[in-house]
């Protein structure tokens, strides 16, 4: 590989400035890299930006940052963006509480905690929290993240799994819940696992450790479960499954309440799974096969004796809830809770009942059914929005819920299922005026007519004359739905006149399966057709117009905002990609990519190659055109969708734009994929901040906002 060769070009005007700024960026050499598909060649100039420990590409990050702090510390509001989202960050914040033994845990966060605190509730969930496990303390820069924990039957231990730098790679330990003090062991190499629990030990899933080069980077293959008895050396840990025949399938064990079961699930992609059971009753018997194959998806959610509950998709594409013995599997299994209109999102097993959460045009239900699926009650929810946590268990008649919405952060109810009583366990407070704004949802036509909905989310009275500044957000894959969730860094755009638009596009899992395979493979255009029509939805209706739209997404949606940028520059002012999936000739070489196939299809195959090829954004970049102003944003230890992406769709998109519009990268140093959940990020709080302030900053500015 040649050495690379840093120059700068000479400088582009930047637009929307109050005075004439001159950006510089970086001249990344290119190579002789050409692959040939099919016959078809595709230079592939910017490869050698995937080797993420060569000092070159650690140069071309320093060059890359250097240039876009420059731009960014010329915005004169940009201090101000970071003081009101400090601010604003700055509230209480609890989880659900949840039951394990004879005590009640909850995760806290006084406000600007980099991470949240896990608490033990001795005497009940109204008793005052005792911290327990303080991520904070792990780690000097609040890096370290607490992502699963997991406490045994007997209430005696809590294993949790933490990774650095928002690595995938999880270490699991080991604490004592009495005393509070950690044991010594140390479970390594851990990936997409979870903890299950069987009397002094539990059951877990690991890689082989891989060589030095390839931590972020190699190609994750050959999944296996083992077994870990608390107080061994992991060297002595059981391996329990492993599948030497298929290398890229994926294996994730779990244990009904009363241990009687282990259950792994198997998957060779992003979508359907197998199922296999031990009765661990004889811990000597065999794996039993339930389901075989990966046309749809299985989710174990508990069991009633020697029967098990079982969500599924197959012949109802909205799930329906079944009941079978997975000791005579071919017993015909009996519908408990059947399919309906609305998406069975979700089943939790309760005190002699089962809670079942529905999506409904994207916003959520809660429905009481007995074990023997006869219908309760629904739960009333005080407003209209996403019920984003739930906890309950089969020994304790209370649950615990949260909702929120675009406005509001989430307020904790708990429910007793007996007396059917529900109070406000938690609710937040914070500086912003929730009353003053309105959220409406809308359903607009796609290309093929195809009525798609959109949430659009404002000040109350604004005046629609075409010329509010605008963002609009989409995911669009997986088979992961969108509904109305609270985010910080949206209310500093909210409260400067700003219109947020949520486009619940087809590929997601709002409408169900039917409504995620219209999203992937050949059909993926659906995707960027729906996103599109949002726009054009927005702008027809006078919320906004092009000089005023910009436009996000992360991950899959990153790849949804390349793929407009080429398809449909015209219609945007702003692009934010973020951590997207650039390369889609490549992506499956990577980690965890081979597992995106479903809804991708591969260049391996030539159909899909030159579908993929039709769309990647990184190879329809082209010379002449007008391409909004675009801050790509990525994470130099993202090891699900590796930085590389966004390396070489920055370094191309720089090397063909000639227009005013600045095209910059901000690479953040020691974190990674950093996708959200209820109890924050695996980012810490403080990058979260500097990150938001640096999205909005720029997205305000070129929006030719003045806040």
């Amino acid at each position: 590989m040649k050495k690379a060769v840093f120059s700068l070009l000479s400088g582009l005007l930047v637009a929307n400035c109050s005075f004439a700024q001159v950006l510089q960026y970086p001249k990344v050499e290119k190579v002789d890299q050409v692959d040939t598909y099919f016959g078809t060649k595709v230079a592939d100039r910017y490869r050698w930006l995937e080797d993420d420990n060569s000092e070159a590409t650690l140069k071309f990050v320093q060059a890359e940052n250097k240039v876009t702090e420059e731009y960014l510390s010329t915005i004169p509001f940009r201090d101000k963006i970071k003081s009101r989202l400090t601010q604003l960050w700055n509230f209480p914040k609890w989880s659900v509480p949840f039951k394990a033994g004879n005590n009640y845990f909850v995760h806290t966060n006084d406000g600007l905690q980099n991470q949240f605190v896990l608490n033990i509730l001795r005497s009940g969930p109204g008793s005052k929290p005792e911290p327990f496990l303080d991520p904070n303390k792990l780690s000097t820069d609040g890096t370290v993240n607490v992502s699963n924990v997991s406490v045994s039957a007997d209430g005696r231990y809590l294993a949790y799994s933490s990774s650095s730098a928002g690595s995938d790679w999880q270490q699991i330990n080991v604490m004592n819940t009495i005393t509070g003090i950690q044991s010594n062991d140390k479970i390594e190499w851990v990936k997409f696992s979870g903890i299950a629990w069987k009397g002094s030990g539990f059951y877990y899933s690991r890689y082989d450790a891989p060589d030095e080069s390839d931590v972020l980077k190699g190609k994750n293959k050959f999944h296996k479960i083992y077994y870990h008895s608390v107080g061994n050396p992991q060297k002595y840990d059981i391996l329990t499954y492993q599948d030497t025949a298929n290398p890229l399938r994926n294996f994730v064990a779990g244990t009904t309440d009363d241990e009687r079961y282990l259950i792994i699930s198997g998957s060779e992609g992003s979508h359907g799974n197998d199922l296999r059971v031990k009765d661990l009753r004889n811990i000597n018997s065999d794996f039993i096969s339930i389901v075989e194959g990966f046309e749809n998806e299985y989710a174990v959610i508990g069991n009633d004796s020697s029967k098990l509950f079982i969500l599924t998709n197959k012949n109802a594409p909205k799930y329906e809830l079944l009941m079978m013995d997975p000791l005579r599997p071919e017993i015909p299994w009996k519908t408990i809770i059947p399919q309906s209109e609305d998406v069975l999102e979700a089943v939790y097993t309760g005190d002699n009942v089962l809670i079942a959460k529905y999506m409904k045009d994207a916003k959520s239900v809660l429905k009481l059914y007995s074990r023997k699926g006869q219908f309760i009650m629904e739960v009333p929810l005080e407003t209209l929005g996403t019920v984003d946590q739930l906890s309950s268990s089969v020994k304790d008649q209370l649950m615990f819920y949260s909702l929120t919405t675009f406005t509001a952060p989430s307020t904790i109810y708990s429910f007793n299922l007996q007396t059917k009583e529900q109070k406000v366990y938690f609710k937040p407070s914070l500086d912003f005026k929730s009353d003053d704004y309105e959220t409406k949802q809308v359903f607009y036509p796609s290309k093929d007519g195809t009525k798609v909905p959109m949430f659009i989310v404002h000040k109350k009275g604004i005046t629609l004359d075409a010329n509010n500044p605008t963002l609009l957000y989409a995911y669009g894959g997986f088979n992961l739905p969108q509904p109305p969730i609270f985010k910080i860094e949206r209310l500093v755009f909210l409260e400067n006149g700003g219109v947020f638009a949520l486009a619940n596009i087809r590929g997601g899992g709002e409408y169900g399966e039917a409504w995620h395979e219209a999203g992937t493979k050949l059909k993926k255009q659906n995707v960027f057709d729906d996103f599109i029509a949002a726009a054009e939805y927005l702008i027809k209706e006078k919320y906004t117009n092009p000089s005023k739209l910009g436009m996000q997404g992360r991950s899959n949606g990153g790849l949804l905002v390349g793929a407009i940028m080429t398809q449909r520059p015209d219609l945007f002012k702003v692009a934010l990609p973020v951590v997207g999936v650039m390369d889609m000739l490549r992506y499956h070489t990577f980690t965890i990519g081979w597992a995106w196939k479903g809804d991708y299809g591969s260049s391996e195959d030539e159909v899909n190659f030159r579908n993929l090829l039709g769309y990647s954004p990184l190879h329809n970049l082209k010379e002449g055109v007008n391409y909004p102003a675009t801050l790509v944003t990525t994470g130099d230890h993202d090891d699900r969708v590796v930085p590389a992406h966004s390396f070489k769709f920055i370094a191309t998109l720089q090397e063909k734009y000639k227009g005013p519009n600045p095209q910059l990268i901000r690479i953040d140093i020691n974190t990674g994929h950093a996708s959200s959940t209820a109890l924050g990020s695996s980012k810490p709080v403080a990058k979260q901040i500097d990150e938001q302030t640096d999205n909005f900053s720029f997205l305000m500015y070129n929006l030719g906002m003045k806040p």
